[in-house]
């Protein structure tokens, strides 16, 4: 999980322009730590955030190791972060020595409202707040063919439109956070346009522990509603006790009484399984006299209001600090649909991916629940309407397809050179495909009518 997590990967990290970077915008040193961190220095550059931890089960929406967050501690700056994404542009030069121009922007008329965040040199300005399909830079390109003689300027028409969009998710605004103008290897002018996007947590979004304890983000509840010990303290996160006992992780329950006698006394603790003679672990008799000594329960369990009725809950809960890392899978990067969309060329079925705006497959397995259920009609639609249907015409002769003439207004067949005994049937295009391409290797699948 350490590999997904965000925080600081550099001192110098505002200063670079990486292809993506994801940042903590409050990160924090580990409460609980081990000789490692210290020797790599993980404790200089942090990346994650000690959350008060409750372990009950609250409201149902903890189960499978989603977590409950609590709104206030959202609000305070609990696990948000910043995402800078770099887009790239090259002036390319031609042979003839003309090269690509940057235009100035259009004030008025259409497509103007996109062309709102550039300059007067048609480059977008820094600081602006920019939407999906906005212009970041009014570039026109050479089309022409052929080595140009004459030194005399190209004419309007020898350029065309290579507009650089902002492709982000819809209904997110960003912010232009920086515009750096370099040359590349091969002397040309590149532009660089570094995106700056803050995010809260939402629902979806993943979190861990350092014990490999993953989970999702299940609901965000109001602090009114949340759970609060005698003294006050409401927790960040509730985590359902259900992830224990099956994963055994016993490192997470020695990090909480760790990191609780840490705040308590005001030092960092060593979380190693077993207390060493060289004095590099502390074992866990030796933190509950401390939690014992500063008022705390040995066990690390504390005396819990509801905040919903205001009555104590029946049962002692187990509450303390645990180092929670905001792994890198987030729901709007995630986050897909469609309706219609692009279509592959060859098999006219929608495309695969949200890249690329594709469709979401009905399986194999999908199709088995299908047929169990015996639901017939949404087999065909989810397996051809929806998909690729074809109007094929058929000989009910040879059973050969053949193919629809504009010229006779009729169904005409190939082989029989006839077009009296062909019908139009549905099918789906890669069924036609298929029998296209068997038939080229010599192998005649021929389709049988039967009149209705």
């Amino acid at each position: 999980m350490g590999k997904h997590a965000m925080g600081n990967i550099a001192y110098n990290q505002l200063c670079r322009m990486d292809t993506l970077l994801h940042i903590l915008v409050y990160p924090q040193r580990p409460l609980v730590t081990t000789r490692t961190i210290e020797l790599v220095g993980y404790d200089k550059l942090g990346a994650g955030q000690n959350a008060a931890v409750a372990v009950m089960s609250c409201s149902g929406y903890d189960i499978e190791d989603a977590i409950v967050m609590n709104k206030a501690s959202l609000d305070r700056g609990f696990g948000r972060c910043i995402v800078m994404k770099k887009y790239s542009n090259i002036i390319q030069k031609s042979r003839t020595g003309a090269s690509d121009s940057i235009l100035r922007p259009q004030r008025t008329g259409p497509g103007s409202e996109k062309m709102q965040i550039l300059d007067d040199d048609g480059i977008a300005a820094p600081g602006e707040i920019i939407r999906p399909n906005d212009v970041l830079l009014n570039k026109v390109s050479i089309h022409t063919r052929g080595i140009l003689v004459s030194s005399e300027p190209l004419l309007d028409s020898a350029y065309r439109p290579a507009k650089q969009l902002y492709k982000g998710p819809e209904g997110e605004s960003c912010v232009l956070d920086r515009v750096a103008l370099s040359s590349d290897q091969n002397g040309k002018l590149s532009i660089k346009f570094l995106i700056r996007h803050t995010r809260q947590p939402e629902l979806g979004d993943k979190f861990s522990s350092r014990h490999g304890q993953k989970g999702v983000c299940g609901i965000i509840i109001q602090q009114e509603d949340f759970p609060f010990s005698e003294r006050g303290i409401c927790p960040d996160l509730i985590m359902n006790p259900h992830g224990f006992p099956s994963r055994m992780t016993v490192g997470k329950m020695i990090e909480l009484l760790g990191g609780k006698a840490g705040v308590s006394c005001g030092r960092f603790h060593y979380g190693s399984a077993f207390g060493e003679p060289s004095g590099h672990a502390d074992k866990v008799e030796t933190i509950s006299e401390t939690l014992i000594k500063h008022g705390f329960c040995y066990n690390g369990k504390d005396f819990i209001y509801s905040g919903i009725t205001g009555f104590p809950l029946q049962a002692y809960i187990f509450m303390g600090p645990i180092y929670y890392q905001k792994l890198k899978h987030m729901v709007p990067d995630k986050m897909h649909a469609r309706g219609n969309g692009p279509r592959v060329m060859l098999t006219r079925q929608p495309t695969e991916g949200r890249a690329q705006k594709g469709g979401l497959r009905v399986g194999e397995m999908e199709r088995d629940c299908l047929i169990a259920y015996g639901a017939s009609m949404l087999i065909y639609e989810r397996m051809m309407l929806s998909s690729d249907p074809y109007d094929a015409q058929v000989c009910r002769k040879c059973g050969l397809i053949g193919y629809y003439s504009h010229k006779l207004k009729t169904g005409f067949c190939s082989s029989c050179k006839i077009g009296e005994n062909v019908s139009s049937m549905k099918l789906p295009y890669a069924c036609k495909l298929l029998i296209q391409e068997l038939q080229s290797m010599n192998i005649v699948p021929c389709l049988k009518l039967v009149e209705r």
